[in-house]
């Protein structure tokens, strides 16, 4: 009877396989053959395997809001806005220029995880009438069209937000205001990226979620004048940009991050040397 190596007392590489001969020169750490370092690679199966594991539904997602760290700190986000804006007396337009520096970060972190996609899908989405490609180049493409047509629409609302703003309120509160949004969505981005990484997300839901941003400035510029700017139009754009916050933040964790799958994840993991 033969024995296994395990039982040997022969390690083998969780990688590649090869079981390490006695007479091994490699560090003790390191695979003979692929180089990997044992523990490191153990460690990012850990994380491939945690990540991999199946999206709950919807509903699952809507009912873990208790739970969820990240969702919480967007709403603490934007409320402690809403208490700047009273306690400094904001004009509307003083919050609008605020929720607009967000917007703007959010686009930005879309770009990057569009460039940043490996596998991705494009059911649905054309351009010039023509279905996209899977390809690199036509991920590009669309990641600069997004900046392009995404940063005019905030180039024109910035336009109108400076010319309707008698005093700008660019102060250490403001920009202590714009910092907190700004390190929420890099944390979101970077946790986004690792994610994206172990599924196949759509291109275009993840191109046209961002102008859901757009929308609570659309309804504040036509309700605003009917409430006369007043404490009453702080409150429902605030509310209303709260309620937009929510619902991508939802639809994020619901749409992009199910069918995740291990082996796709595997397939890029990288020669990982100490």
């Amino acid at each position: 009877m033969t024995a296994s190596p395990s039982s040997a007392g022969l390690r083998s590489c969780p990688k590649c396989g090869t079981v390490r001969p006695p007479d091994s020169e490699a560090p003790a750490w390191q695979c003979p053959a692929c180089g990997v370092a044992y523990a490191k690679y153990a460690a990012y199966r850990e994380r491939v395997a945690t990540l991999a594991r199946p999206r709950p539904a919807d509903s699952d997602v809507l009912g873990g809001w208790r739970s969820d760290a990240s969702l919480w700190g967007l709403v603490g986000a934007n409320l402690l806005a809403l208490v700047l804006a009273f306690a400094q007396d904001w004009t509307l337009g003083s919050l609008m220029q605020l929720y607009w520096a967000q917007s703007v970060l959010i686009g930005g972190t879309h770009v990057l995880r569009m460039l940043g996609l490996r596998e991705f899908s494009t059911e649905g989405l054309k351009m010039n009438d023509a279905p996209v490609p899977e390809t690199p180049a036509a991920k590009r493409q669309v990641a600069l069209f997004f900046l392009f047509h995404y940063g005019t629409f905030h180039a024109v609302y910035l336009g109108f937000l400076i010319a309707e703003q008698d005093t700008p309120p660019f102060d250490a509160f403001f920009f202590a205001a714009v910092t907190g949004f700004a390190l929420h969505h890099l944390s979101s981005l970077r946790y986004n990226l690792e994610v994206d990484r172990r599924g196949r997300p759509n291109l275009g839901t993840l191109m046209f979620t961002p102008y859901l941003r757009i929308v609570p400035m659309h309804l504040t510029i036509i309700l605003g004048g009917v409430l006369g700017g007043g404490a009453g139009a702080l409150l429902l754009f605030g509310l209303l940009k709260l309620g937009a916050d929510v619902g991508m933040h939802l639809v994020e964790h619901a749409k992009y991050q199910g069918g995740t799958t291990a082996p796709a994840a595997e397939r890029d993991v990288p020669e990982t040397r100490a």
